[in-house]
């Protein structure tokens, strides 16, 4: 029998109105209330349950933040994640080592799906996983949605939606994000 949760983690079509997924998203919600309401100098870069969920050594996460289950992320060294992040991570998301996020970047990994009933009343949904390579700028407010790369020394203009993959030290801004000359 192949559980919500393995399903999820396989890349296939899974209920998210599951008892064991909404188990794992309270205690994400838990680890993300203590790191967003701790003082800074007891959070520390990264608050202690958050710590525990996320894969990260020297990463800083502004707070606010917000994530759905935290496991599926892994930060490199140093990269930086501003005020109000949020982090769909129904899927991984990675983010490599010196990139930094402005704030408000939001990243989602799920698709819901397009019938009304299978997306309301079944709760379907898939997971694609959102790959982010080093020394990345992502300015304010841009979202990246499920399933893309962007490769390592690009960057993405604020208040964009990145919809498909983004090469290596290119630039793209707007909604959808296309690319323009390097400056």
């Amino acid at each position: 029998m192949t559980t919500e949760r393995q399903k999820m983690a396989a890349g296939a079509w899974y209920t998210c109105l599951d008892d064991e997924l909404e188990t794992l998203r309270a205690t994400a919600r838990d680890a993300v209330h203590e790191h967003n309401t701790l003082p800074p100098t007891e959070r520390g870069a990264i608050g202690p349950k958050l710590r525990a969920l996320i894969t990260a050594s020297t990463a800083m996460i502004e707070a606010p933040f917000h994530c759905a289950y935290g496991f599926n992320i892994t930060l490199g060294d140093q990269v930086y994640l501003n005020a109000g992040c949020t982090i769909l991570d129904t899927a991984p998301v990675t983010i490599g080592d010196q990139s930094a996020l402005g704030p408000t970047v939001q990243i989602y990994c799920a698709e819901h799906h397009q019938d009304p009933h299978k997306r309301s009343i079944e709760g379907l949904e898939i997971a694609r996983p959102v790959r982010i390579g080093k020394q990345v700028w992502i300015g304010g407010g841009a979202i990246i949605l499920a399933g893309v790369t962007i490769g390592d020394g690009a960057v993405i203009g604020a208040g964009s939606v990145v919809t498909k993959d983004v090469a290596p030290g290119q630039v793209v801004v707007g909604n959808p994000a296309r690319p323009i000359e390097r400056r």
